[in-house]
């Protein structure tokens, strides 16, 4: 009955979302780049390497297939700020397993940019900078603060994600998007879904096809923009060090979109277009962590301390046309005998 009630409530968001899709709608692109922010400084310090590894709440983001390998349930903060702290970037998420090969998750995304200064002119009937009379005094006609407003993109997570052996892992996720600008709004429905497999102890693999049935975003002034799919492809290779205590790993993702972004992206061949994440980390006794990353060639670094009760990770990012960016994100694992997975 569970799954029955499952695939019906599958099938009527399907039917939603072509429902959104009727009527005009254009291929946008960049129209769901808020979503390519990431998520938890662990994975942003690796530079975004973290599909084939993901294995902690934050799977939610990058492959929901990883969440199976939680015994404990997890919850998660992370808050950023960028260039000069005029973005403003927040996620949480909360996992937990359910039964004895399965665990279920939910999480949410905020970008935002607030406080923009609408302005007007005095007398809209001149032109900028035409001198008028006003009660004697005369004026300059130039803008004048109206009100203020926000930029705001929001992403609602809900995750499944079922351990099919020890070597294969599944899942997927249901999110439903929320924009607004000023006093226009848009929201839609999108699909992800994804696979690990670990290939032996040192080499694991993984995808994540986000979007993969084409997000439609419905504005209220009639506009749809399409999110085409991003296929999110990943390999990470841990090795147990003999000379030095500890765990070093090298990662690497690939990002495949299909929206022709050419030279906004590092290769592309037609309207197929590639970006590169690199990630390396060191980790001593699951206690400490170094990180080093290239995210789409941006610089990035970070660590992380494991105390008894939570997890603190920050990452650093470089960027070659704008400011540094910061992140700092919490993990709080619920390491209790009562919540430990069947």
């Amino acid at each position: 009955m569970t799954n029955k009630r499952a695939i019906v409530g599958f099938l009527f968001l399907m039917v939603f979302q072509i429902s959104l899709s009727a009527g005009e709608t254009r291929k946008a692109k960049y129209a769901g780049e808020f979503l390519s922010t990431g998520a938890g400084a662990r994975a942003l310090a690796l530079g975004g390497s973290f599909t084939a590894l993901a294995n902690d709440v934050t799977a939610i983001y990058w492959n929901p297939a990883g969440l199976s390998h939680l015994n404990f349930p997890e919850a998660t903060l992370m808050h950023a700020q960028r260039f000069s702290g005029i973005i403003k970037y927040n996620f949480a998420a909360f996992a937990r397993p359910f039964g004895q090969d399965a665990s279920l998750g939910i999480g949410i995304i905020r970008l935002g940019i607030d406080d923009i200064i609408r302005t007007k002119l005095p007398r809209p009937d001149l032109r900028l900078g035409d001198i008028y009379e006003d009660e004697g005094r005369q004026f300059r006609n130039t803008p004048v603060e109206d009100y203020s407003f926000s930029n705001s993109e929001w992403g609602f997570f809900f995750s499944y994600s079922k351990k099919k052996s020890e070597r294969l892992f599944y899942g997927a996720s249901i999110k439903t998007l929320y924009k607004s600008f000023d006093e226009n709004t848009a929201y839609g429905i999108g699909f992800d879904v994804a696979v690990q497999y670990q290939v032996n102890n040192h080499f694991l693999l993984g995808a994540n096809l986000q979007d993969f049935t084409t997000t439609v975003l419905a504005w209220d002034t009639g506009t749809k923009e399409l999110i085409v799919p991003t296929l999110k492809m990943g390999a990470a290779f841990p090795y147990q060090m003999k000379i030095l205590p500890g765990k070093l790993m090298p990662l690497v993702d690939v990002d495949i979109r299909f929206e022709g972004r050419e030279f906004a992206a590092q290769a592309s061949a037609g309207a197929m277009s590639f970006d590169f994440h690199l990630g390396l980390e060191y980790a001593f006794h699951d206690r400490l962590a170094a990180r080093l990353g290239s995210d789409v060639g941006n610089f990035t670094a970070g660590a992380g301390i494991h105390f008894n009760s939570f997890i603190l990770d920050y990452a650093f990012m470089n960027h070659a046309d704008l400011q540094e960016t910061h992140r700092i994100s919490l993990l709080l694992p619920l390491e209790k005998e009562r919540y430990r997975r069947p």
